[in-house]
């Protein structure tokens, strides 16, 4: 009862929070005005994605500091959230209010990274019945692709609540998968306060967003679920395939127009609206006009749609599979492979990546 309340109270002080953040984004001038690749029609408040950041690592530290019963078993994990995760978040804000150079950013995201692999460790990745890779040496791998994950997140922040509905989603399954596996209570219960403070700001993100994440927030939401996967992939009733394609949606998504950008000879490292998400609420943006629905009206209900879509492959699709490959990890690699083909072919299907 006592972290159902605690729940309740993160949510209610992140929307409030985030509500303060949105008066002094628009005193100090912090917004986010559309351009041609923008997906809002307004001068719209950012970063107010740190409330739930602030309260989250706030909560963490106390606990830290005078209730470490809380995180007991856990230790490592609120350790490389709190410095880690801060460090992303506080570069991210920093670059929310000055632009920084991409290589600064890259070598904070890098240090980051590597201190959540050298306190964490890795968990081992069976490819098959017959084939599973162990030992330190993955760490090689996993940084790179912690770095990779935490920008993507906010590659794929660029509509009306998809960041935030997309992060809830993958916490409650992971800790639904916990929960059937009678494992990992704890964590559990600091994966659902991450997901409270997410929902608190949601009320002032979901569609028309009355202030957006912010670089601080994406960059520390990406993080901390690469974390969480690494941390319960190598100590709880979980697989890292279970993981994987939980984060299918975003994962296909930017690697895909990535890849793609890159083979059209594309400066891939520059802004773009190449994204599948994008594509799709351009498309329903324009159905809903030709409707005669007002343009702020049309783009708010595409958004809607864009992301009450991927909640709904989410849940019906990636999350079944993510089970199974809990039940069944030595084929989690191959469930992975399957959960991902529908997305991939949604990807070419919409044309991510070109100029459709």
């Amino acid at each position: 009862m006592q972290w159902i309340h605690l729940g309740g109270l993160t949510l209610i002080l992140s929307a409030l929070l985030t509500w303060l953040l949105r008066h002094y984004a628009l005193q100090r001038g912090l917004m986010d005005n559309p351009n041609a690749r923008s997906s809002h029609l307004m001068a719209t408040p950012r970063g107010g994605g740190l409330a739930f950041v602030l309260i989250y690592l706030g909560l963490l530290l106390w606990s830290t500091l005078f209730d470490p019963a809380q995180l007991q078993g856990i230790e490592p994990l609120a350790w490389v959230l709190l410095i880690g995760g801060g460090l992303v978040a506080l570069i991210g804000f920093i670059d929310d209010h000055r632009d920084l150079s991409a290589r600064l950013r890259f070598m904070v995201h890098l240090l980051a990274a590597i201190l959540a692999v050298g306190l964490i460790g890795t968990p081992a990745v069976s490819f098959g019945p017959w084939l599973t890779a162990e030992g330190w040496w993955l760490g090689i791998l996993f940084v790179p692709l912690l770095v990779w994950l935490l920008n993507l997140y906010n590659f794929m922040d660029g509509i009306d609540g998809i960041a935030s509905l997309q992060a809830i989603s993958v916490l409650c399954s992971a800790s639904l998968i916990l929960l059937l596996n009678h494992s990992g209570s704890l964590i559990v219960l600091w994966q659902i306060l991450l997901c409270c403070g997410v929902a608190g700001f949601l009320v002032w993100n979901w569609p028309p967003a009355k202030i957006f994440m912010g670089d601080a927030a994406s960059g520390f939401l990406g993080f901390s679920l690469g974390v969480f996967a690494c941390f319960t992939a190598l100590h709880f009733e979980i697989d890292f395939w279970s993981w994987v394609i939980l984060l299918g949606l975003f994962v296909v998504d930017a690697s895909w127009t990535l890849v793609r950008r890159m083979l059209n000879g594309e400066q891939w490292y520059r802004p773009h609206a190449k994204h599948a998400y994008q594509i799709l609420a351009r498309q329903r943006l324009a159905r809903f006009q030709a409707e005669g629905l007002s343009a702020e009206k049309a783009r708010a209900k595409a958004h809607r749609w864009v992301v009450l879509a991927g909640l709904l492959i989410n849940l019906g699709w990636l999350t079944p599979l993510a089970w199974l490959a809990s039940e069944y990890s030595a084929w989690g690699a191959v469930l992975a492979v399957l959960a991902y083909l529908p997305l991939t072919y949604l990807e070419w299907q919409v044309g991510a990546g070109t100029d459709r």
